[in-house]
């Protein structure tokens, strides 16, 4: 059949690829191959390739049976040197803005408390220091215990390994399970927190257990060149962090449910005080009280919302301290708890959710070990608690100074041995 195209026509030929490829332009397809002779680029033929109009780049679909060609392209001459030079003075300046803000606001450098920070701490009773008096409990324990005077008073730096928002039992029974653990413990008791089991921090110890080399050689690091210098290095100053908390409008029916606050300030090896701010600032203090109320006057958690399953759940953090107890007291650790001082609204707070004969006193029934309650010293109350749950720093060290006598004359005489061991198991 004859045909205007017909191969025997080269002329004809051309002028037919000429056409298809304006309409392919006119009309923006890009499925119409076109021939390129002369191409630098490889192609199915000597110096020919197959192109898509408007495109730089060749797929594979445009080469069938080709390797796709690496693109290249030039990059444009512009004067680097001034562009690093403009974007790190630019870097300079927004860091230390932000650095100066924050001390504006307050804050001073500080260790962030982290999970490598601990784990620091921690690995020192597996490093040779098994028989050291080791610190456990929540954010009381670390706050009012100091270990200056501790060790001025005892002659020894305890190992602080508490925690903040975390029940001691998940420490307490860790320890139970490292038999180079042969020393003192004091486990504190936050009866919201030990009783509930709660642990807002829960992942430090697998954290210990499983921490890699790069993973201290970034604690390392941070401790080293980053937290002893800068202010904004702390995780209620991140930048994520300002954001979310700021007053964004509410969809109907939710609440605003605002986090903990910066409230501490810590040492490379973990000894922790009050934040002054709290202590000083008469607004941000109200904050602190206003956060721990949103708490107090919530609706109960769902395994807490019955009777009967508070008392479960209460009857199951006491018996995972008393097989953690049993077995340390088996290898002549010398247990004793502590219930560090709370007053105000969160102390009434504590009292009727987990009244002290429902908790405190079956503890240390079922466990058969020591316990020092606040609330049996005249010594160690009265000290001044911005926030109604921890003691401000000059307070701290007075009850500090208060609680080591009363241990090494009531509970670990250094000639005594380990009490008898007379668990009450359930």
């Amino acid at each position: 059949m004859p045909s205007s195209t017909s191969s025997s026509d080269p002329a004809a030929t051309a002028a037919a690829q000429a056409t298809l490829a304006n309409a392919s332009l006119e009309s923006g397809s890009v499925g119409v191959p076109l021939m390129a002779p002369g191409s630098p680029l490889p192609g199915p033929g000597a110096g020919e390739h197959f192109v898509r109009p408007g495109f730089v780049r060749q797929t594979a679909s445009d080469r069938p049976g080709v390797a796709q060609p690496v693109p290249v392209r030039d990059i444009p001459p512009q004067p680097w040197k001034r562009i690093f030079l403009v974007t790190l003075v630019l870097f300079a300046i927004l860091m230390a803005g932000w650095e100066l803000y924050w001390r504006a606001f307050g804050a001073l450098p500080t260790y962030r408390n982290s999970d490598g920070q601990w784990a620091q701490q921690r690995r020192r009773i597996d490093a040779g220091e098994g028989g050291k008096t080791v610190l456990i409990g929540s954010s009381r324990v670390l706050f009012d215990v100091q270990l200056p005077v501790w060790e001025k008073l005892a002659g020894e730096r305890p190992i602080q390994l508490a925690i903040e928002g975390t029940s001691s039992v998940l420490v307490l029974e860790d320890l139970a399970a490292d038999p180079n653990f042969t020393g003192h413990l004091l486990v504190g008791v936050a009866p919201d927190l030990f009783f509930s089991g709660f642990a807002y921090r829960g992942n430090v110890v697998p954290f210990y257990h499983k921490e890699g080399p790069s993973q201290r050689i970034g604690n390392w690091l941070s401790m080293h060149l980053l937290e002893p210098f800068v202010a904004f290095d702390d995780p209620d100053f991140a930048l994520a962090t300002v954001v979310e908390r700021q007053a964004w409008p509410l969809r109907p029916g939710m609440k605003q449910d605002i986090s903990v606050r910066k409230l501490r300030v810590s040492d490379a090896d973990r000894n922790t005080h009050m934040w002054s701010k709290v202590e000083t600032d008469p607004d941000y203090r109200a904050l602190a009280r206003s956060i721990w109320a949103q708490h107090f006057r919530g609706p109960p958690p769902p395994n807490m919302d019955t009777p009967e399953k508070l008392h479960g759940l209460i009857d199951t953090q006491i018996q995972r301290a008393v097989a953690a107890v049993a077995t340390l007291r088996g290898r002549g650790v010398q247990v004793l708890f502590l219930r560090p001082p709370s007053i105000g609204a969160y102390h009434e707070f504590e009292n009727k959710v987990f009244a002290r004969a429902q908790t405190w006193d079956v503890l240390l029934q079922r466990t058969g070990a020591p316990g020092i309650h606040f609330e049996d010293y005249p010594e160690l109350q009265g000290y001044d608690s911005p926030e109604w749950s921890h003691l401000s720093a000059p307070a701290a060290e007075r009850f500090t100074a208060a609680l080591v006598p009363i241990i090494q004359r009531d509970f670990w005489r250094p000639s005594d041995p380990p009490p008898a061991l007379n668990p009450v198991l359930h």
